[in-house]
């Protein structure tokens, strides 16, 4: 049985991450991070690299009978990425609703994080989407299909851990995928592979924003 590697906390992620991206290094490069868990990781990776680090906000949708459980995920401006067979199963009307309340969120998120700041536009540029893990992915795939709309020159995707298949379903996606591990058998949550995996609040994620 391979050994889990497990993470002290976010930062420690962010920096174990760092290293693998080493060679992107004074290229022109953003680092973009998912909110709430991936800041930490992303303000690690962006210090290392001497990139920018700006946001891209996903929200999930989770099932109405089992939130924790994803049909899909959405970004602020509506692109949806969501599971047709699940979302065949379920009231149509909620949701919409659900889907409006989730995109509302997300603009709500952005405003208070970055209090006005315009988005670091990807075109052209190294842009590596990072979070402090993934497990179906579809909050993460939601991000590469709005950064990909910018153009970037590349598309990088960098997070703690991530199952195999989803691991393989995102190097056909994007120009590059890193996870520090690809356990063989995924333990079902992300927060398994950490000691420290308390909530971020969005006052952190705003200091983290604020520190140079």
């Amino acid at each position: 049985m391979d050994e889990v590697i497990r993470f002290r906390d976010r930062v420690d992620a962010g920096k174990r991450l760092a290293a693998l991206l080493a060679k992107y290094q004074g290229q022109n490069a953003v680092v973009y991070a998912l909110p709430r868990g991936g800041v930490p990781v992303g303000k690690e990776i962006a210090r290392k690299l001497h990139c920018p680090l700006d946001l891209v906000i996903i929200r999930k949708i989770g099932h109405p009978w089992n939130p924790e459980y994803a049909l899909g995920a959405v970004a602020e401006d509506g692109l949806l990425v969501v599971n047709e067979e699940e979302l065949a199963q379920v009231d149509r009307k909620w949701f919409e609703a659900e889907k409006a309340r989730q995109m509302a969120e997300a603009r709500r998120r952005r405003e208070l994080y970055l209090q006005g700041k315009e988005p670091i536009p990807a075109t052209g540029k190294i842009a590596i989407l990072v979070d402090d893990g993934i497990a179906t992915g579809s909050t993460m795939m939601v991000a590469v299909k709005k950064i990909k709309q910018e153009q970037p020159e590349k598309v990088v995707v960098a997070v703690a851990v991530s199952p195999k298949e989803t691991a393989q379903r995102f190097a056909r996606e994007v120009d590059e995928f890193m996870a520090v591990t690809i356990p063989e058998i995924f333990w079902g949550a992300i927060g398994y592979y950490y000691d420290d995996f308390s909530q971020i609040s969005d006052e952190e994620v705003m200091a983290l924003l604020k520190d140079p």
